[in-house]
């Protein structure tokens, strides 16, 4: 779901000054991982984490492909050693009125041999000019607990934020922070189902498609099961249902575009629709860009607080 990102917030003692639009079940925040939310749904921006996945594993047969085979690739495809992004996101209540949002983010791939151990995601508000600042800073830390930083320009610094609710709204939107930053692979259990029939994009192309169902090991995750589409030629997905403890059928994610950027697969356009709520949430990348030249100092907590001045 998605290139590289999105109410569930983080935990802060003074809720109350958070500005009306972003108060939005204020508790606690997952990573954003460095994909998009698609990636937003999301890694965010390049592959979309509705799954997880990673390219290097056995090479089988496309019949003997397990679930979680497929869901490795998923993860682990490639996205570049960084990326920066420009997203809009359009909200509909049901009564089919709409709110805006755009956002930036930077993402920072981590790991051995790297410049941080971890990947390193910074988000941030640029519009409505109420939130205009607001940011999220995340380090990942493979060996421990990830660190997890808020800054509200009306309480004017950094805090600290800890624990995840990872299945709440994104700033009110209909995606999860899970959508946006990734979900832990170990969390899951995954299946791979009959394949069925191929994808027909947007565009009228077809493709051919693994069928993919992730099952939540936690026992009180608001959404437990998905089954998803993921396309066989670059391991994208493009198609999700999103299931509720009732194993309802709550929630469908599509993908709208889906182009490569500088030789990077990468979700462009997607939406999610909640049946239930009858709402439904539009993210468009409106601009993006792999290998920048990030560095670490990027995503430091005073880069946070320096944002909003820019």
């Amino acid at each position: 779901m998605p290139p590289s990102f999105p109410a569930r917030l983080l935990y802060v003692t003074r809720t109350a000054s958070l500005p009306r639009k972003l108060h939005v079940n204020v508790r606690r925040m997952s990573r954003l991982g460095y994909y998009f939310l698609i990636a937003l749904f999301l890694n965010t921006w390049a592959g979309n984490e509705l799954l997880l996945g990673a390219p290097g594993g056995p090479r089988a047969n496309p019949q003997e492909r397990s679930g979680e085979w497929v869901a490795r690739q998923v993860q682990n495809r490639d996205t570049g050693d960084d990326a920066r992004s420009t997203m809009r996101m359009r909200l509909f209540d049901r009564q089919d009125r709409v709110r805006e949002r755009v956002l930036s983010a930077l993402n920072l791939k981590g790991g051995q041999g790297r410049p941080v151990p971890g990947d390193r995601s910074l988000t941030r508000f640029t519009y409505p000019n109420d939130i205009n600042g607001t940011g999220f800073l995340v380090w990942e830390d493979p060996d421990g607990d990830d660190e997890r930083f808020l800054y509200l320009p009306s309480l004017g610094r950094v805090r600290r934020i800890a624990g995840s609710e990872t299945q709440d709204s994104f700033v009110g939107s209909d995606f999860t922070y899970e959508d946006i930053g990734g979900r832990e692979f170990n969390d899951y259990t995954y299946t791979r189902l009959d394949d069925p029939d191929p994808w027909t994009a947007p565009d009228g192309s077809t493709h051919a498609v693994y069928q993919l169902e992730s099952r939540a090991k936690e026992p009180s995750a608001r959404f437990p099961r998905v089954v998803s589409l993921v396309r066989q030629d670059n391991f994208v997905v493009v198609h999700a249902e999103i299931h509720n403890k009732r194993d309802e059928l709550q929630k469908t994610f599509d993908v709208k575009k889906v182009d490569k950027v500088a030789g990077i697969w990468t979700v462009l356009e997607m939406v999610m629709v909640d049946a239930i709520q009858r709402t439904r949430t539009e993210l468009v990348v409106e601009k993006m860009e792999y290998n920048v030249g990030l560095k670490a100092s990027d995503f430091s907590r005073r880069e946070l607080e320096r944002g909003s001045a820019r």
